[in-house]
């Protein structure tokens, strides 16, 4: 349910960007996340500082698509988050020698200070890639391209990493 939560953005943007038009998408997308912000607030009495995160830069580059009419700047927006998350992992795996992602998911799997790493770096360095293919199938094809592969490439790629992850785990528990 929570993924479901996560990608209602994604879905109402491609949605409405059918229907209508970039623009149109773009405050969908913004009116959508801001609504996850307030019912957060109010169910968990916190919100998710990633969720934050993401409303405070589509809050802005879709601010700036819409006054400009150029969508560029939305385009920008998933790069952007995958670039910020690939910085705070390796920020906090390096400076502050804290594994971000063994602190999510230790409760879950047991493994030892090593996996960690290696799924912490191959996580900063699928974001970074990620990050890429963003800017490459946005500059280098159409709009309505770009569209498609934010939600069927980006959920697609995603999907296909966690089970990366996921047979590299096996393989080391075993």
């Amino acid at each position: 349910m929570k993924t479901l939560f996560d990608l209602l953005p994604v879905i109402i943007f491609f949605i409405v960007y059918k229907l209508f038009n970039i623009y149109a998408a773009t405050a969908s997308a913004i009116i959508v996340t801001f609504c996850q912000l307030i019912f957060c607030f109010f169910k968990y009495k916190k919100i998710d500082k990633l969720l934050l995160t993401n409303f405070i830069i589509i809050f802005f580059l879709g601010g700036l698509t819409i006054f400009f009419k150029n969508n560029t700047f939305i385009m920008w927006k998933p790069t952007a988050i995958y670039w910020i998350m690939a910085t705070i992992l390796l920020f906090s795996n390096i400076v502050l020698k804290k594994n971000l992602i063994k602190t999510m998911m230790e409760k879950q799997i047991k493994l030892n200070n090593k996996i960690w790493t290696r799924i912490n770096l191959n996580t900063v360095i699928f974001l970074i890639l990620l990050g890429c293919l963003n800017l490459f199938v946005a500059f280098k094809f159409n709009e309505n391209t770009w569209v498609n592969f934010k939600l069927f490439g980006t959920t697609g790629l995603m999907i296909a990493f966690m089970i990366y992850l996921s047979l590299m785990i096996s393989k080391e528990k075993k």
